[in-house]
């Protein structure tokens, strides 16, 4: 009679995915949005799941930036980010990223004198229901020089000020998690997050082991 082969450990199945899940992490500049975005995409991956990351668009403005880009270079950011997040929302189970509409239209109503010069409201409000979830970063830490962005504080104030009168209209208390930039740290329990976007979608995840 053969001898039976000895069974192999298998790796357990991934819990479903039911469909590609979007994060987007917001607030003003210099506030730790792409520290906060690496951080929780390493967690996902450590967790077994694919990530897809969007860049800052900001920087590619050719239009200009910082406080006197006008209400058609904060224009171009607006329609890029969306660009941007079309073209990645179904590569990876999560797509996380640097700024969402939300932040961007804030900007744009600040070049813009507080109006909505381009009436793209309608838009902005309908694309904000695409994210499950939206980590708010608070400005509680000082302004770096970069080399690109802006390091004026009223500036900043102001963004994170209208930001304060447009986010209750376009993301609901359920999807909104806020930190102060100053908790994003090496320590900061990123898995926490991950556990209620997958929550948004009807997923599950799995606490990842390292030692595996």
């Amino acid at each position: 009679m053969p001898r039976r082969k000895p069974s192999t450990p298998t790796e357990p199945a991934p819990a479903a995915w039911p469909r590609p899940a979007k994060i987007a992490f917001i607030g003003s500049h210099g506030i730790r949005k792409t520290s906060a975005l690496l951080a929780f995409a390493a967690e996902v991956q450590r967790a077994g799941r694919s990530v897809e990351l969007g860049r800052e668009v900001v920087r590619d403005n050719p239009l200009g930036i910082n406080e006197g880009a006008t209400g058609e270079a904060q224009l171009w950011v607006l329609v890029s980010q969306i660009r941007q997040e079309l073209e990645l929302a179904r590569k990876a189970d999560v797509l996380a990223t640097d700024r969402g509409v939300m932040d961007n239209y804030a900007y744009y109503l600040r070049s813009c004198g507080g109006t909505d010069e381009y009436q793209i409201f309608p838009l902005v409000r309908r694309w904000s229901r695409t994210y499950d979830l939206v980590v708010r970063l608070l400005p509680d830490v000082a302004l770096q020089a970069d080399g690109v962005r802006s390091t004026n504080d009223a500036f900043r104030d102001e963004v994170e000020a209208i930001l304060d009168g447009v986010l209750p209209e376009l993301v609901p208390a359920e999807r909104l998690v806020t930190l102060r930039a100053s908790e994003i740290t090496s320590r900061f329990d990123w898995f926490a997050i991950l556990v209620r976007l997958a929550g948004s979608i009807g997923a599950t995840v799995s606490q990842p082991d390292l030692w595996r």
